[in-house]
């Protein structure tokens, strides 16, 4: 198929994507708890599903490889553009996860389809061979993971169900094959067939002309529509047909995907036409619930749109939140509506239009969007966080797009204080649980600005003040600007020049209001939005951080052994090890290290990292060198260094055991490193000497994470880390 012919963007597309997005991660989180579960387990023992189970009290439901996994494979479009192949969507597996850990399942290769694919990816074995049955075997290619990471390609390519389904199958081709692959195509062009069409039979009957005629999955996938045609209203009747004649008894492998397959074909047809109904349904069907649930949900959510999703028993509960898992832990807390938002950039982008709005981080432009938003009042109570769709007189004046997020607060007194705040963090045990093993990065670091529109509804009285804050979780205590007196009727922008902050994690950012007036106050505040920006500058001697994520507070790592220990982060590996922090979309900036080699030949840090093959590295190296290195994915793995290589170097003698601070300042495509030596208490016993100058001539990286790396068996202790942001 030709991808240079653009699909059209049909009429309310925006809405449609978050519609479909949500729905995915509504069913994602109503069939987790009985994954694996059989039709008669959950029969027994719990009937009739009708709405979410309940998460542990005071978490966040858990990472899940149908939205995270998706939400790294999406990426192929931005790295590489829209023809974007399958071997370089195989490159952006290996870049953006960690080495077998997180995002997916890890069972073995062999055993795992996803796993086995990784590894012959990291072996040099290309995409599409590293998912193919030849390499790996029937059994192994032909598991349900090719269908349910492929909803998001029906997202970015509506109403053209072909070009849908040729990046599904691209996408899918990495880690499956065969029927694997025709699940791809048969889901991807079903979301994408379903913003033009929303009766579910017709819908069906679209993907299958999508498949193989004499495939295996376009048998189940007409059988299913053939036992409906004669027996429409029983669909207890059509999954004990399935079962008999398509069940997992009939096929190996731990997940086989044709059964599945016929669940979501199943729930579409007997759910009618609704949401709920068709969700439930795919639940109770049992086998890899979260999986076929998602890809109900994410059908079933387009077709239908935001008003076919109940607000209170599906929308509410989930509150925008969406934990992911891929190697950068900034995109690891993220909400449903940003996801929207970058799905439909890359869509408009693939139709040739236009390049879309860019909307503040925190906005609520969806209808009945929250974002997240969490609130809490001292002296006082906040009864409701709703969505208010704003009339169109204020609309003009409101920046954040159709909607702003109501408070509505009862009786808060003199003195009294309320705070809206989105989360920018979470610690551990605010997860659900956590088999995908995510980590995370803060959102917010000292040093940037905070910003956020308000309005004060007329008639609410004088003696409101508010201001910003940003609550550092590591000292326990919040940070604020001075709080600005609101006026009735008008709207305020507020800013937050968020101070340098020595050894901080900030988990929340937002709003506090207080209640200055001699009478306590019931009324409503009005968000219109929230944002950050700016560069950071921070120092950090983890002196405060914590063991978490099988590594330290505030950084991920890809491979390796991190940790902290004697009041330091420790990094060591067999071969080569990562750590990161951060946010990918950092520029210029002069970072200032102080490390001690402690055991092997190569200690480095790293910046402008951009996932576990895009980034720089220098450091001390063999044979008293300074040695900056460039990782590339054009580069071969090697068994010392990985995908770096050489750039340039200096020589400078050093010592194992000995401190040394080690400078490094990116501006544009230049880098330029200078060291000195520490004496006993960490000062520095020499000047600075500068030894590297070298700007990139061939596509620099001019954004990214920063880093800290181990080459060949090496131990580094890491004593203190400076960032100025420019």
């Amino acid at each position: 198929m030709n991808l240079d012919t653009p699909p059209s963007l049909p009429a309310g597309y925006r809405d449609r994507i978050y519609a479909g997005w949500l729905g995915k991660c509504i069913g994602v989180r109503l069939g987790a708890p009985v994954e694996n579960w059989t039709y008669q387990e959950i029969q027994d023992n719990l009937g009739e599903i009708r709405g979410f189970l309940p998460l542990p009290p005071g978490t966040v439901f858990k990472p899940d490889d149908d939205t995270a996994f998706p939400l790294v494979l999406i990426r192929a479009l931005e790295d590489y553009g829209p023809e974007v192949t399958a071997q370089q969507m195989g490159e952006i597996v290996l870049n953006y996860l960690a080495d077998q850990r997180g995002t997916l399942w890890w069972g073995g290769y062999g055993v795992s389809t996803e796993h086995t694919a990784y590894l012959n990816l990291a072996h040099g074995i290309p995409a599409p061979r590293s998912g193919s049955a030849a390499q790996n075997g029937k059994t192994v290619a032909e598991q349900i993971g090719g269908q349910i990471f492929s909803d998001i390609w029906g997202l970015v390519a509506p109403g053209a169900p072909e070009r849908a389904a040729e990046y599904a199958a691209r996408a899918s081709s990495v880690t499956h094959g065969g029927e694997g692959i025709h699940g791809g195509r048969f889901v991807a062009g079903l979301v994408s067939h379903a913003f033009v069409e929303g009766d579910p039979r017709r819908l069906v009957e679209r993907g299958l002309a999508l498949l193989p005629p004499q495939s295996e999955y376009a048998r189940v996938v007409q059988a299913m529509l053939d036992f409906h045609a004669q027996e429409s209203d029983d669909w207890r009747a059509a999954y004990h047909f399935l079962a008999g004649h398509f069940g997992y008894d009939r096929y190996p492998g731990v997940v086989p995907i044709i059964p599945n397959a016929g669940v979501v074909v199943l729930a579409l047809l007997y759910g009618q036409g609704d949401f709920s109904r068709a969700i439930q349904i795919a639940t109770m069907c049992g086998w890899d619930t979260d999986c076929n649930v998602g890809n109900v949900g994410a059908i079933m959510g387009v077709a239908v749109g935001l008003a076919g999703i109940d607000l209170e028993r599906w929308r509410a509960p989930m509150n925008d939140i969406l934990v992911a898992a891929s190697v950068i832990g900034t995109r690891n807390l993220t909400t449903i509506p940003a996801c929207a938002d970058l799905f439909h950039r890359l869509g408009v982008q693939l139709a040739g239009e236009p390049e879309p709005r860019r909307y503040p981080r925190v906005h609520f432009d969806y209808p009945g969007s929250t974002q997240g938003i969490q609130a809490h009042a001292q002296r006082g109570r906040i009864i409701a966080l709703e969505q208010l769709t704003l009339d169109p007189a204020v609309m003009e004046q409101a920046q954040g797009g159709r909607g702003v997020l109501r408070a509505v607060l009862r009786k808060l007194n003199k003195k009294g204080e309320a705070r809206l705040f989105v989360r920018t963090y979470l610690r551990p045990q605010e997860l659900s649980a956590n088999h995908y093993k995510a980590s995370f990065s803060p959102l917010v670091y000292p040093g940037q600005t905070l910003q956020a529109r308000l309005y004060l509804p007329p008639g609410s009285p004088r003696g409101l003040r508010a201001g910003l804050f940003v609550w550092d979780d590591n000292h326990e205590q919040a940070l604020r600007s001075p709080a600005e007196p609101l006026a009735p009727g008008h709207w305020h922008t507020l800013h937050f020049s968020i101070p340098e902050q020595a050894n901080a994690l900030f988990t929340q950012a937002g709003v506090v209001l207080r209640n200055l007036a001699d009478a306590p106050w019931s009324g409503s505040l009005w968000l219109d939005f929230l944002d950050w920006e700016g560069p950071a500058r921070f120092v950090t001697d983890f002196s405060r951080e914590r063991p978490e994520y099988d590594a330290i507070s505030g950084w991920t790592f890809s491979r390796g052994h991190w940790r902290l220990e004697d009041g330091a982060y420790h990094g060591s590996a067999a071969g080569l090890g990562e750590s990161y922090t951060g946010h990918p979309h950092w520029r210029d900036l002069a970072l200032t290290v102080d490390l001690v080699p402690l055991l092997g030949k190569h200690h480095n840090v790293n910046l402008r990292v951009q996932g576990t093959r895009r980034s720089y590295a220098v450091g001390l190296a063999p044979d008293g060198r300074v040695v900056l290195y460039k990782a590339s994915p054009s580069h071969t793995m090697d068994s010392l260094l990985g995908p770096y290589r050489p750039v340039v170097e200096a020589a400078f003698p050093w010592r194992l055991g000995e401190g040394y601070r080690l400078f490094v300042l990116a501006e544009g495509a230049n880098l330029a490193v200078s060291l000195a030596r520490l004496g006993e208490a960490g000062e520095e016993s020499s000047q600075p000497r500068p030894l590297l100058l070298w700007s990139d001539p061939h596509q620099p990286y001019l954004h990214g994470q920063i880093g800290l790396s181990v080459f060949g068996g090496s131990h580094t202790r890491y004593q203190r880390l400076a960032v100025s942001g420019r």
